[in-house]
């Protein structure tokens, strides 16, 4: 029982809904690099041979265009992080999640471009995801996680079952 209840318990909010840190993220970025980051719901701002090549680059296997595509069409949520250099957009990092439209919600991908990682870029993009989900009042948000990145969410307030098996839910507090 006690299990059941820490789901509802010990997510750390500031972490995915500091609209703050994503500003200052992006300013720190902008200000280091020069260059901008971008952020997009809207599906059709890519291409999915850019979303195969990012996917690819990170160790995902390539996945056949016509189930992606289907896979796309049928997310409730995605959110795609471009780099903006002399004037072209580069796709360095995706997610995407599913959802009942009511009460649940399951994150499926989420990428960064290996030349963009470590500079909380995973962070800001899966809590813009969980902000996108809870303005839409969906209140339960699971996934599926490799071993090797069981950490990373739980430092974001997800909690893995006790036998740590691969999926891991959050709440709100």
């Amino acid at each position: 029982m006690t299990f059941w209840k820490n789901f509802f318990t010990t997510f750390d909010s500031s972490c995915a809904n500091d609209s703050n840190l994503s500003a200052q993220l992006i300013a720190d970025i902008n200000y280091e690099k020069g260059h901008l980051y971008i952020y997009s719901s809207n599906k059709s701002n890519f291409n999915l041979d850019e979303l195969e090549s990012l996917c690819e680059s990170v160790g995902w296997i390539k996945r056949p265009p016509k189930r992606v595509e289907l896979a796309l069409e049928n997310s409730f949520l995605t959110i795609v992080i471009f780099y903006k250099e002399l004037e072209k957009n580069q796709m360095i990092g995706f997610g995407r999640a599913t959802s009942d439209h009511t009460f649940h919600a399951t994150i499926w991908d989420l990428v960064i471009s290996p030349k963009f990682q470590g500079k909380g870029l995973g962070k800001l993009l899966m809590g813009h995801m969980i902000e996108e989900l809870r303005k839409l009042n969906i209140s339960t948000i699971a996934l599926f996680a490799d071993s090797n990145v069981v950490e990373f969410y739980e430092r974001l307030g997800f909690i893995a079952d006790p036998n740590r098996a691969r999926g891991m839910f959050w709440y709100p507090k």
